[in-house]
């Protein structure tokens, strides 16, 4: 299983996080920004990096609060490359508030 954060890089690595209490991210996961599944003109582009790891099993994606971490579903989705990815629908928000383990930097 690979958790795939999707939230700005700067909010991953743990150098801002406007929302919840503590800043960083998920122990284990990997950062792809959501942003960085659309092209210039807004529209969804593959997504190798994740494509590739979804080979290798379980994918979770996750954000702030579990809506943007869609984006990623969806552009898996569109290009034919959801294989077994999930969402998990508390993402950060939830993780901090259950008491979960911190992970800072990239």
């Amino acid at each position: 299983m690979t958790i795939v954060d999707v939230r700005a890089p700067e909010r991953f690595r743990g150098e801002s996080e406007p929302l919840d209490p503590a800043a960083g991210h998920i122990p284990g996961a990997v950062n792809r920004p959501w942003k960085a599944l659309l092209d210039d003109a807004g529209r969804l582009v593959r997504a190798p990096e994740i494509d590739d790891r979804a080979r290798a099993g379980t994918l979770v994606l996750s954000c702030g609060s579990g809506v943007t971490a869609c984006v990623g579903l969806l552009a898996l989705a569109a290009h034919g490359d959801a294989l077994d990815a999930r969402l998990f629908p508390g993402s950060w928000s939830g993780w901090v508030a259950a008491g979960g383990d911190v992970a800072t930097g990239a």
